[in-house]
């Protein structure tokens, strides 16, 4: 390849790798603001009528929801995305994920509208959770199938780093308003800014999205695809056929190996919030700072863990990160409980770390579970399943069993946290090693001849 062509292919997949991280920060500031205001205000503003516990616990029950429309967002944009392409679908997640949030700023509360604020409230978050659903696939995928083989770990975990960049954010924003602002000020109208910003931040996305170039793989997969199709004269089968047909245990390693990941981050994040300011009585400002500083160190740190992932492999990594949250937690409330500002942010740090250890090889790791032409609905179908019942109850699983806020029992969050990291650690060994996999070497284009044949 000529150097004036490498350079161009050098900046077309930067920019891909660009948008993904952009793309992604704007998806989870959006969908993370709405967890730290769950636990911070939307009990009182939304729930008025409950006590403080309870008020916590409905308005987590309201985060939770939005869990329950991501494996349909996974379904709808994982069939389309393996159809149409992942550029064009990852457009649209960002504008309905910027929509609902924009929104969310304008909701009327209980005290001006009764029970209908609830209800919207419930409604946006569902919206949120369905276009997340079709966001996270479609982003680690088109990184994965524009880069080196070699590097896959490595540039794959730069979407993933959007988590923590977009959890970085939203906390940024909360922290300043609490810095700034009285709390009858924030609860009154305050909480209501970094929702109305996130539609900056949507045309942002939108403008660096828009520029990058569809994924090679994809693109010769269809060609492949349509070929086949004129030659045998059936049908393209339908991504969801094929991923039931020949990818069920990839969707469900994809799942297992999920759930410790998933299950960790909103306790870290989401739950600790409200544990430090409701069960330790510590100001607002005093998490969000700790959740500042932790976050910061989580988005450095994911891209090293995806880079040490292509030299040593998936597995490794992420079952080192699985062991060390399993123990991790049992630690983990301990330091809290000191109310010493650095060992909070020292078990936050250390807790992230573990997770980081499994999100930066996991975009990579599940991307090579699949074949093309049903790759962003197997990895899609397979993380949003996972965080249906592992991500969406976490924090109400965890505040159920922390019991009250009077006499909090941390204890048994630890056990669940070690409970979900053995699911994980079994999932992620019963698998083999998938670094050396060519994602170009499809073997999911099928047709409906193809199914037919298969039943005789």
């Amino acid at each position: 390849m000529s150097a004036p062509a490498q350079t161009h292919r050098r900046r077309s997949f930067g920019r891909v790798v660009g948008a993904s991280i952009i793309g992604t920060t704007v998806e989870w500031y959006d969908f993370f603001l709405y967890g730290s205001a769950a636990a911070l205000v939307f009990g009182p503003l939304f729930f008025p009528d409950s006590s403080d516990f309870a008020g916590v616990l409905l308005a987590f029950g309201t985060y939770a929801i939005g869990f329950a429309a991501r494996p349909i967002g996974a379904l709808v944009f994982g069939h389309f995305g393996d159809r149409v392409g992942r550029k064009k679908l990852l457009v649209v997640s960002l504008l309905m994920m910027g929509s609902a949030t924009f929104a969310i700023g304008l909701l009327p509360t209980y005290a001006t509208v009764g029970a209908l604020a609830p209800l919207l409230l419930v409604f946006l978050r569902l919206v949120q959770g369905f276009a997340l659903g079709g966001e996270w696939g479609g982003a680690v995928l088109i990184v994965s199938e524009h880069g080196r083989p070699e590097n896959r770990g490595f540039w794959a975990s730069w979407p993933q780093a959007g988590a923590p960049a977009g959890q970085l954010l939203s906390t940024a924003v909360l922290a300043v308003l609490a810095a700034v602002q009285s709390d009858a000020a924030f609860e009154s109208w305050g909480w209501r800014i970094p929702f109305l910003l996130s539609a900056v931040l949507i045309l942002v996305g939108l403008w660096v999205r828009l520029a990058v170039s569809e994924s090679p793989v994809f693109l010769e997969a269809q060609r492949a695809a349509e070929e086949k199709a004129r030659e045998t004269g059936a049908a393209e089968q339908a991504p969801i056929t094929v991923v039931l047909q020949r990818y069920k245990r990839e969707v469900l390693v994809a799942m297992g190996a999920r759930i410790a990941e998933n299950v960790a981050f909103y306790i870290l994040t989401a739950f600790t919030t409200a544990y430090l300011t409701k069960a330790l009585g510590l100001d607002a400002s005093f998490a969000l700072n700790a959740l500042l500083v932790a976050s910061a160190v989580h988005l450095v740190t994911i891209p090293m863990w995806g880079a040490l992932s292509d030299r040593v492999g998936r597995r490794p990594v992420y079952l080192l990160g699985a062991a060390g949250t399993g123990i991790w937690g049992f630690v983990l409330f301990g330091l809290f409980d000191t109310g010493s500002f650095a060992l909070v942010v020292l078990a936050l740090i250390v807790g992230l770390l573990f997770h980081g250890a499994m999100y930066g090889p996991q975009a990579a790791f599940f991307a090579e579970l699949f074949g093309t032409k049903a790759r962003y609905t197997g990895v899609s179908i397979g993380a949003q399943l996972a965080s249906l019942v592992a991500g969406a109850p976490a924090p109400l699983i965890a505040v159920a069993l922390l019991g009250s806020f009077d006499d909090p029992s941390p204890t048994r969050v630890a056990v669940y946290l070690a409970a979900c990291a053995v699911v994980t650690l079994v999932a992620v060994l019963a698998y083999g090693e998938t670094r050396v996999r060519d994602l170009a070497a499809d073997d999911a284009v099928g047709t409906t001849a193809d199914r037919a044949g298969a039943r005789v």
